[in-house]
């Protein structure tokens, strides 16, 4: 059952900014509102200071990726109002290239949000005050969180004695890569120890001892 309040919060940003979103949704307990990246600033700000909205805390930035689509990530703003007590997702989309906007101005907890974003999936934000990693190491390729980032990285370090410093080098596997199968043993035998015996007795053809 949808929270009424929800019902009535949507009701209220459809007539109040339904311009500057792509569509609203219910969604559990909070709405996810779709907008594009020019519009994020104008509307993180208006549901930050609207009285009716107050949502004053961003709890969360995050990204999902559909390496299928022509945008493939999904950025994902988690937002809290404890004068009301209910709960919106501001989501758009892009892709490998276009930057987002940065939120950093209109909150500045989406600081390190945003760099963990952008470290795990690759999604650069402009404008942001300090666009570097803040997970992975300075030297490292890639970003680990993509669907296609490979399973085993692209290198290793280790810490060299001769040279007295942390090298990077190829990533050596000591065996191949092995796909395992699961299936429960007794569903993936077809044939079973002791099993042409059990087709002879039905067949009436047990052994006479």
């Amino acid at each position: 059952m949808i929270n009424p309040a929800l019902t009535d919060l949507g009701e209220y940003l459809t007539a109040a900014a339904g311009e500057r979103f792509d569509r609203i949704e219910p969604s559990g307990d909070a709405i996810v509102l779709w907008t594009g990246r020019e519009a994020l600033i104008p509307v993180l700000t208006f549901l930050r200071d609207d009285q009716n909205c107050l949502f004053k805390q961003l709890m969360d930035i995050t990204a999902v990726d559909y390496p299928a689509r022509p945008e493939r990530f999904e950025v994902v703003y988690n937002l809290l109002s404890l004068k009301h007590n209910v709960r919106v997702r501001v989501k758009l989309a892009t892709d490998e290239e276009t930057p987002v906007p940065s939120a950093t101005k209109v909150f500045n907890s989406a600081n390190w949000f945003e760099r963990e974003v952008w470290d795990l999936f690759g999604v650069f934000f402009s404008e942001h005050p300090d666009p570097r990693r803040i997970l992975t190491d300075y030297g490292f390729e890639g970003h680990p969180l993509r669907k296609d980032f490979p399973l085993t990285g692209y290198v290793e370090m280790r810490y060299d004695e001769e040279m007295k410093r942390v090298v990077y080098e190829p990533v050596n596997l000591v065996q191949e890569f092995r796909t395992f199968d699961f299936m429960s043993p007794w569903e993936g035998m077809l044939h079973l120890p002791g099993d042409e015996k059990a087709g002879e007795e039905a067949n009436g053809e047990e052994k006479q001892v």
